[in-house]
C-alpha cells in the first residue's frame, strides 16, 4: 500500500509537466523569498558562499551555488581519491561477479546503471561508493583523480527521489533514474562516476567537457540532491582506513587510496 502511494505521488510531481513547472519555479524570481527559509531549514553555512547570500536570485541559484575558493581543500596526495561531493558515504563494497550491488536493503543491477554489459566486465571484482547528496549539501561535482575523461554517456528519462523513500519503494532509482557517466583513466587504473539525477528531469549540468581533469576540478552539478557512484577496477583502490560507514564527506577530502606502487 504505501508503495504504490508513493510511485503515484512522485508520479504526480515527477511528471514531463509538473517537474518542467517546479524547475521553473525554482529558477524563477518568484522562489527568491524562499532562500533565507532554505537556508535556515537545512542550517547552510553562508560563511562557505562563494558571493552574499543577497546576490542569489532564485532558489535553482542557491541549490547551485559555487563555494570560495579555499572552502573544500584538494587532498595533495597523488595516490589519494578525493570525494567529489559534499555528501554521506552511505555503502562499499565489491562488484561482484552477479552484478548486484546493495544499497539501502535493496539490490541493483550494475549492468543496467552502466547501460554496457562489455564496460562493466573491467570492473568485476573492484569496488564501488555510493555517496548521497541532501538538500541541504554542496551540489556541485569535482573530479576525485587527476586523469583523462575515457567516455561520457548519459542513460535514463525520469528520476526518482534518491533519499530513504526512494530508495525503498522507488522503481530501482540507481538504475533507472537519469544519469551521466564518466570514465576517467591515469597510470593507477580506472573509475567510473555513474551521477544519478534526483527529481526534475536532466538534473545534472556538465560544466566542463574538457578531455584531461585535475583531481579536485569541477565538472558538474546537480539541481536537486542525488547520488554519487564511484566504480574501481579490480586490486586498484583501497577505502581510508579511518572511515566508517556511513560517513560524512566534504569534497577534496580522501576517500581512499588507488594503487600507490604506480605512482611516481
Amino acid at each position: 500500500m504505501y508503495q504504490s502511494l508513493y510511485r503515484i505521488l512522485i508520479e504526480l510531481t515527477n511528471g514531463r509537466y509538473s517537474s518542467g513547472l517546479l524547475k521553473h519555479f525554482s529558477q524563477s524570481r518568484w522562489s527568491r523569498p524562499l532562500i533565507l527559509l532554505y537556508v535556515k531549514t537545512f542550517n547552510l553555512n553562508q560563511q562557505e558562499f562563494g558571493k552574499d547570500l543577497k546576490g542569489y536570485t532564485n532558489l535553482h541559484e542557491l541549490f547551485t551555488r559555487r563555494l570560495k575558493a579555499d572552502a573544500r581543500p584538494i587532498t595533495a596526495a597523488p595516490s589519494a581519491v578525493a570525494s567529489p561531493v559534499d555528501g554521506v558515504l552511505e555503502d562499499s563494497g565489491e562488484i561482484r561477479a552477479d552484478k548486484k550491488i546493495v544499497v539501502k536493503g535493496k539490490v541493483y543491477s550494475m549492468e543496467e546503471m552502466l547501460g554496457d554489459e562489455l564496460f562493466l566486465e573491467k570492473y568485476l571484482g573492484g569496488k564501488y561508493l555510493v555517496l548521497y547528496l541532501s538538500p541541504s549539501h554542496y551540489h556541485r561535482i569535482h573530479a576525485p583523480i587527476k586523469g583523462s575523461v575515457v567516455k561520457r554517456w548519459t542513460l535514463g528519462r525520469k528520476s526518482y527521489p534518491v533519499n530513504k523513500w526512494g530508495m525503498k519503494y522507488g522503481k530501482e532509482p540507481l538504475a533507472k533514474n537519469y544519469r551521466t557517466i564518466t570514465e576517467l583513466k591515469n597510470e593507477a587504473g580506472s573509475l567510473a562516476m555513474v551521477k544519478v539525477g534526483a527529481m526534475f528531469i536532466n538534473s545534472i549540468v556538465i560544466t566542463d567537457e574538457s578531455d584531461e581533469l585535475e583531481k579536485g576540478q569541477e565538472f558538474s552539478y546537480f539541481s536537486f540532491g542525488s547520488t554519487v557512484v564511484l566504480l574501481f577496477e579490480k586490486g586498484s583502490f583501497e577505502l581510508e582506513g579511518n572511515i566508517t560507514i556511513p560517513a560524512d564527506v566534504r569534497v577534496g577530502e580522501t576517500i581512499g587510496f588507488m594503487r600507490p606502487s604506480n605512482f611516481k
